[in-house]
């Protein structure tokens, strides 16, 4: 853990490294992409670098990891680098590439801050960066040898399906005849495509099928405007990706993972949020899990709602499950109209949650499920792009 020395350092210059990390991490990016253009065209998400939020996400990840050292000096925050180094294995972030970031944000962070960042402060903030780095480190490295795989491998798309006007789910197959490794229902791939431009730009995708299956499935969901290029690669995949196609996919990662278990659920979701419940709904059917199952979903209208035969037909199989629709417009008798309340929704005692969906619908969700009981501890989320709830997870 962090010396005491550097722990008093950071201590006191946290607040000054906090108010300045936003800065800190533009000029970082700037640098980084300005030494290593081949990074922005093919391993970081060029929409969410225009729109900013990648460096929102390391920004307070960087903030957040700082504060709990100096906080809970005898542990570490293994949950939010768990999440991180399964985002991070999905991409096949390798430990040489790690000196390359910390060149350019100490780089960074002289820039913004100047003389403050004295020699002792210095060294303090390497002491966090390097914890950090080699915690991820380790843990990618297990994650790569548990998973057998490192990098991409050639899947063929054999059935294309229209779930709505904006996602189509693509099922896949291996290529070639190796082993394929197991995932958990709640996983996700990260999918490679190589764009008009030359640029090879990577996605995460939940896999929308329980485990088991010999063809695997992705559901896309086609992002329309937005900041940037936001949606260039759901956009090809809509565009081009047809059966007899094929795709680069990264081996399953994510720390989503439906846990088998004898309590009560709740599966709470809103617009291709679905995916991973879709995943965890089918798994539930096929093992017979008996203690009540509550299915909550949110979406713009049914029209608009991927996959819902699936959500309804999976929840149907189970001996005590409900399920709760709520849709901003055109609400069927059997749903609700507008945002998602439950208070009216039965949630038994010692429910275990999973939430997947944009962030206001999650963190509504969660204060709700909070206030109906729900242990914080038991309430577990996935976040589709940069993590920005991350210091809250």
């Amino acid at each position: 853990m962090l010396s005491e020395q550097s722990a008093a350092t950071v201590r006191a210059t946290l607040p000054a490294v906090g108010a300045a990390i936003g800065e800190i991490t533009e000029r970082f990016y700037g640098r980084l992409f300005a030494a290593h253009p081949d990074l922005l065209r093919n391993l970081f998400n060029r929409g969410n670098q225009a729109a900013g939020t990648q460096r929102q996400a390391l920004a307070g990840s960087i903030a957040a990891f700082a504060t709990y050292l100096v906080e809970h000096p005898d542990e570490r925050p293994d949950v939010m680098l768990s999440r991180i180094a399964h985002k991070h294995a999905s991409l096949g972030v390798l430990p040489e590439q790690y000196p390359v970031v910390h060149e350019h944000l100490f780089a960074a962070i002289v820039e913004v801050l100047g003389e403050a960042v004295t020699p002792e402060v210095a060294a303090a903030w390497d002491e966090v960066y390097w914890l950090m780095a080699n915690a991820l480190i380790a843990i990618e490295k297990r994650l790569y040898e548990e998973s057998e795989h490192l990098g991409f491998r050639t899947w063929e798309v054999v059935g294309r399906v229209e779930e709505t006007a904006d996602v189509a789910t693509f099922q896949l197959r291996p290529a070639d005849d190796g082993p394929v490794p197991d995932f958990g229902p709640g996983q996700y791939v990260s999918v490679r495509v190589e764009l008009p431009d030359g640029a090879r730009q990577i996605r995460q995708y939940s896999l929308s099928s329980a485990p088991g299956s010999p063809v695997r499935q992705i559901s896309v969901k086609r992002e329309r405007g937005g900041a940037g290029p936001d949606g260039e690669v759901s956009g090809h995949l809509h565009a081009h990706v047809r059966e007899g196609s094929t795709l680069e996919l990264s081996a399953p990662y994510g720390d989503l993972v439906l846990q088998a278990t004898d309590a009560p659920l709740l599966l709470a979701s809103a617009g291709i949020g679905v995916t991973p419940m879709i995943a965890m709904l089918e798994q539930l059917a096929r093992t017979g899990h008996s203690a009540p199952v509550t299915v909550v979903h949110a979406d713009r209208s049914p029209a608009a709602h991927a996959l819902r035969a699936d959500h309804e037909a999976f929840a149907a199989k189970l001996p005590d499950a409900a399920v709760h629709l709520w849709y901003e417009e055109e609400a069927p008798d059997s749903a609700h109209t507008g945002l998602v309340d439950l208070s009216t929704v039965p949630v038994a005692s010692g429910t275990r949650a999973y939430l997947c969906g944009p962030l206001p619908f999650m963190r509504a969700v969660r204060t709700q499920l909070i206030e109906k009981g729900v242990a914080p501890a038991d309430i577990h989320y996935e976040v589709f792009g940069p993590d920005l709830w991350l210091s809250q997870g």
